[in-house]
């Protein structure tokens, strides 16, 4: 009996063997005089490495979920290899006022000069647009994975029940067992969590910042999504029984699960892109206005208030080309060498290039920036918005060098802890020989005894 039951263990393990879930089972006999034999089913957990595969796993996912965030603030504002970026059109623009202030009579360079232009407003523009709208998608994907991490607690709630009724009865609870791990790798990715076993096989699941998850019941994880954000507005936090989850901070992020990297990329990474685009925009109009003191709008103006020396929220989203300097609205290109609203050529030279060459003297001269858009306080626009691209490529360099170092750490705590306590199917079929040898010992010698008990029987007769 001992020897079917523990060939069923070993078949068992060998069914699993694939299953990265499945704890390998192992079938104990304990002798007891005069020959008694009891029989035990041990599970080879390792509890030590099985909560530094979570923690791993936690970071990983964390990691993983900020590199593609970047991933895409980087296509959506700078385009592919950064061709589309504000700073590369930046550049083209200072090309065609270079050409243009080198033939001042060219109409055509003029227009060209202003079609550099428009191409920055429109990349500011869309870069702007595409940080909001990848904030309020943020926002969704949040609002569903609360959602699933809610409904991964209410099927914790019952394996861990299913658990305690079965430590309480006595029976085999390896499979709940099994079941349990697999919630609770599960929920860290949404979360860094920490487990407290209790009497009768109860767990207590807390977060790394100590609010409670799960205790008998679960707590609720809440979250009131907002449905379209612009420039300068904050979300609202996830919160597990009333209590913020705290955002990740830095390239290789303290993030630990998915959650807390949601909230980094929308109120800090999506936050300082954002910022930094603005005060490029604010550079742009400043540096092409008609008066020194800034406070007459040149090539670039804006819907929004005229900017001064502080940061505006959003006014990369509202830049746009001063009518006055654009044939298409009925102006004049050549506004850019004479001026528009400021006569800024008096003597009405064709030649005259003292303007245009002002311009590009400003978009070099240095100037204050505003600390929240995460790069130096003062430099040149064009120093500023190269140091735009080069934050954000830095970001995703510095992310997917440790995204491949939490990655590599977690391949290693996961084939520890297989192989302490995975199924090694070379070791289960030897072991599943010899207890087919010693199941056919059994039954010969079941047969010897019963074959003097026959002979016996026949002697008496």
């Amino acid at each position: 009996m001992n020897t079917s039951r523990q060939t069923s263990v070993v078949a068992t393990n060998i069914s699993n063997a694939n299953d990265p879930n499945y704890t390998r089972r192992l079938a104990q006999t304990i002798s007891m005089a005069p020959g008694a034999r009891i029989l035990n089913v041990k599970r080879l957990a390792d509890e030590s490495l099985f909560r530094q595969n979570l923690s791993a796993l936690s970071a990983f996912s964390g990691q993983n979920f900020l590199m593609s965030g970047l991933d895409r603030i980087g296509l959506s504002v700078n385009g592919p290899d950064s061709m589309t970026s504000p700073a590369k059109m930046i550049g083209k623009l200072q090309e065609a006022m270079q050409l243009y202030s080198s033939n001042p009579s060219n109409r055509n360079l003029a227009e060209s000069a202003v079609e550099s232009a428009r191409a920055v407003v429109s990349s500011l523009n869309k870069g702007s647009r595409e940080i909001q709208t990848m904030r309020a998608d943020m926002d969704r994907q949040i609002s569903t994975a609360v959602d699933e991490l809610n409904t991964l607690l209410g099927q914790f709630e019952k394996v861990n029940a299913e658990v305690i009724n079965g430590t309480r009865m006595g029976r085999d609870i390896s499979d709940a067992l099994d079941q349990r791990e697999k919630l609770l790798k599960d929920i860290s990715e949404y979360v860094s969590i920490s487990t407290i076993v209790r009497g009768q096989n109860d767990i207590v699941i807390t977060t790394s910042d100590g609010a409670t998850l799960f205790e008998t019941i679960p707590r609720k994880v809440t979250f009131d999504s907002t449905i379209a954000y612009q420039a300068g507005m904050s979300g609202e936090p996830i919160r597990i029984d009333g209590v913020p989850i705290a955002a990740g901070k830095g390239a290789n992020t303290t993030a630990s699960g998915k959650l807390a990297a949601m909230i980094q990329l929308r109120e800090d990474v999506a936050v300082k892109q954002q910022a930094q685009l603005d005060e490029m925009a604010r550079g742009l109009i400043l540096a092409f206005a008609e008066d020194e003191a800034g406070g007459i709008p040149g090539l670039f103006t804006s819907t929004g208030p005229f900017p001064g020396t502080t940061l505006i929220d959003g006014l990369a989203g509202m830049i746009r080309i001063n009518p006055a300097y654009d044939s298409q609205q009925g102006g004049n290109p050549e506004a850019l060498r004479d001026g528009a609203t400021v006569n800024l050529n008096p003597s009405g030279a064709a030649s005259f290039s003292d303007t245009l060459l002002a311009y590009l003297d400003a978009l070099e001269s240095d100037m204050d920036f505003d600390p929240a858009a995460g790069l130096f306080a003062e430099g040149s626009l064009t120093n500023f918005s190269t140091e735009s691209v080069g934050w954000l490529e830095g970001n995703r360099k510095a992310a997917d060098f440790a995204m491949e170092n939490k990655g590599a750490t977690l391949m290693r705590t996961e084939q520890a802890l297989w192989n302490q306590t995975g199924v090694n199917i070379d070791q289960e079929m030897a072991m599943l020989l010899d207890l087919e040898h010693s199941y056919a010992a059994s039954a010969r010698m079941l047969q010897a005894v019963n074959d003097m008990l026959a002979t016996l029987l026949n002697s008496v007769r």
